[in-house]
């Protein structure tokens, strides 16, 4: 089993509602919340989170802002075996935090896990990704 660290990035619209930052990824070819494995020069949960943000999607981390310290979601689940990465089926326990921006934008994406990250309306991640959107925009602040 991996744990892994998970980023919900919220942001206004700009017409009352709200839109969610996800990324394309590469591997699984499929659109989820940015976020990977624990590296051993991560010091908190929430941190490894931020760090895989800022990795996936260029974002500027000062422009992030923790919704709330305790997590969003924490899920565990099988994932496929990766043979170019030499691993074989596991399991992920993924433990996923809320951020919130007001100017956050996509910088340089990390092309080797992504394809690309774009902000989506709420109605379409959650289309998307499931119920775990919703938990990041109630999130308290």
């Amino acid at each position: 089993m991996h744990v892994t660290a998970g980023a919900l990035l919220v942001r206004s619209d700009g017409h009352g509602g709200a839109e969610i930052l996800l990324i394309e990824h590469r591997a699984y070819g499929i659109t989820l919340q940015p976020g990977g494995h624990l590296e051993p020069t991560d010091t908190t949960l929430i941190g490894a989170a931020v760090r895989e943000l800022t990795e996936e999607t260029g974002v500027d981390p000062d422009t992030v802002i923790p919704a709330s310290q305790t997590p969003a979601y924490i899920e565990y689940g099988q994932v496929p075996a990766r043979p170019t990465k030499d691993e074989p089926d596991h399991y992920h326990l993924d433990i996923g935090y809320a951020f919130t921006t007001a100017y956050a934008e996509v910088g340089r994406i990390q092309e080797s896990e992504v394809h690309g990250a774009a902000w989506y309306p709420l109605a379409v991640a959650e289309r998307l990704v499931g119920h775990r959107i919703a938990r990041a925009v109630r999130a308290p602040a």
